[in-house]
């Protein structure tokens, strides 16, 4: 199964935030969206990615006046990326390995989608489900 196959699924909308934006407006755009994290923009593309659990480590370290900072100051700015044509099995491994739970999808430059932990464990699921179908019909064909 390729990424294009997941967002196909799941729909290619990306809510993003630029990277001048507080973290108050980015708390309040993750909430509105009901996602977990979002893509920060800069003026050159992609700048960073920050999620929940961004907000709430720096929140901890930094007090209540973190709300007023830019996104930037939280954001990781090593952002892994993948194409639509890359497969579920190599994001899985990538996702492991660098332990982040959200990759945007990127394709001739421009950002598609993005493809999250709990997409991926869908699609698992989904594929396993597909396979132990025709398991069964093979084996009750005889």
């Amino acid at each position: 199964m390729r990424i294009a196959d997941v967002l196909r699924n799941k729909g290619s909308a990306v809510v993003t935030v630029e990277s001048r934006a507080s973290v108050a407006e980015l708390v309040a755009a993750l909430a509105e969206h009901n996602v977990g994290a979002m893509v920060v923009l800069g003026p050159e593309g992609i700048a960073g990615i920050v999620s929940e659990r961004d907000v709430v480590r720096r929140l901890h370290d930094r007090g209540g006046d973190l709300l007023a900072a830019p996104v930037s100051e939280i954001m990781t700015s090593e952002v892994f990326t993948c194409t639509p044509r890359d497969s579920v099995d190599s994001l899985t491994v990538l996702m492991t390995e660098r332990r982040i739970r959200h990759v945007p999808v990127v394709d001739g430059g421009e950002l598609v989608g993005i493809v999250s932990i709990g997409d991926v464990v869908k699609s698992r699921i989904s594929q396993l489900q597909e396979d132990h179908d025709q398991l069964t019909a093979y084996i009750a064909q005889g």
